[in-house]
């Protein structure tokens, strides 16, 4: 019993960890959904410490963590095992929760941990649904202080895996979980990144939601086939893809993010783990743009034009300057777009002015003269036709 007790001691010493605050894409990421009340499902090959960040982030947040092994359980632990009563004609037979379930529902509060997804069986994943939806066990809905998180292999390193259904794989928020180097290493140490959740800014709320609504709206507007989009394949199914749902979980996660100031990496991750990578990186462009400045304000007053720095986006100013004179041609226009140009050429990148140059030449009308500011791009759009050539 001694040499326990001194083993114990050992034990303890080597569990004796610290945390420190550090940048942490992933684990900001995961703070800033589980804040969105969306559930997560963390994907990531055996033993890169999935299990212990969601048990590290339980105890940074406070909160009691649950976690249920999918696989071991039978349908009926989901979805509620039927107990009678004295009268089942008249009373019915209600389904009766798991102890877990009322475990978490008597807390109030709580991080529900459902590992080992991917090993689950399709009549265990359908159990799932409600769960991970409406937040149902049997008779049992679980309160708004819980949260879902999700861990899975991927199908070639699970075992006895199998691909997760469309419906349950549409559910989630789905993160790519990589080891970090230098943060294992340092962990090893005794020193791990601490969790915490994003800091909402009270006064930016409205401006967030209104925000997110106009840039999903505004996408799937212009882009209506990507409101649905369901993959042909079995594998592609099982990961995050557009619809309804999908985007609107995009549309929470824009909002909380804004709020937060969320770092533009996390926020891809996030989006692109509703929509998927297609049309999460199309959202994430439409965001980019949305910050642009407006071209009617810059052809109003072209000398206190600011360009952003950024190549493609000075670009996607510079045409929409120039469709913008297109749509409504006059000669004051014109001239402005002219000296908007020269004042992006100016700002270097002179690549970026030649087809927006081109464009504009083409829209003059015979009774307008050469504006001054065009000699300053003439050698640029020369030299860059005799490249092309």
């Amino acid at each position: 019993m001694p040499t326990l007790d001194t083993a114990a001691d050992l034990l303890k010493l080597l569990y004796d960890t610290e945390t420190e605050h550090r940048d942490d894409t992933q684990l900001e990421a995961l703070t800033l959904a589980v804040a969105a009340d969306l559930p997560v499902l963390l994907w990531g090959e055996p033993g890169i410490g999935k299990t212990a960040a969601l048990n590290q982030l339980a105890e940074a947040l406070d909160l009691p963590l649950t976690t249920v092994i999918a696989s071991v359980h039978e349908p009926s632990d989901f979805a509620g095992l039927p107990v009678l009563g004295d009268d089942p004609a008249v009373q019915g037979v209600p389904m009766a929760p798991p102890d877990w379930a009322v475990r978490l529902v008597r807390a109030g509060r709580g991080l529900l941990f459902l590992d080992e997804l991917s090993t689950a069986p399709p009549a265990v994943q359908a159990a799932l649904l409600r769960v991970v939806l409406e937040r149902r066990i049997g008779a049992l809905t679980l309160p708004e202080g819980v949260r879902i998180v999700a861990a899975a292999n991927p199908r070639g390193s699970a075992a006895d895996g199998w691909e997760l259904s469309a419906p349950l794989a549409n559910r989630f928020v789905h993160l790519q979980w990589a080891f970090q180097h230098d943060v294992v290493v340092r962990g090893l140490g005794g020193v791990w990144p601490r969790a915490r959740l994003p800091e909402l800014d009270p006064g930016r709320l409205g401006a967030a939601v209104a925000f997110a609504r106009r840039a999903v709206c505004g996408l799937l507007a212009a882009r209506p086939k990507l409101v649905h989009q369901l993959p042909s394949s079995e594998t592609r199914r099982g990961g995050a893809w557009p619809s309804p749902r999908s985007w609107d979980m995009a549309l929470r996660l824009i909002a909380f993010g804004t709020a937060a100031g969320a770092s533009r990496e996390a926020l891809s991750m996030l989006v692109r783990g509703a929509v998927g990578d297609g049309p999460g990186l199309e959202l994430l462009a439409s965001l980019d743009r949305m910050d642009l400045p407006d071209p009617e304000q810059l052809l109003a007053q072209p000398a206190a034009a600011v360009l952003p720095e950024r190549g493609d986006l000075r670009q996607a100013v510079l045409d929409a300057v120039v469709d913008a004179v297109r749509q409504h041609p006059s000669r004051e226009r014109w001239d402005a777009a002219w000296a908007v140009l020269a004042g992006a050429l100016a700002g270097g990148a002179p690549d970026l002015v030649v087809v927006p140059a081109q464009t504009l030449a083409a829209l003059r009308e015979d009774d307008w003269d050469l504006p001054s500011s065009i000699e300053r791009l003439a050698g640029v759009v020369s030299i860059s036709l005799a490249a092309s050539r």
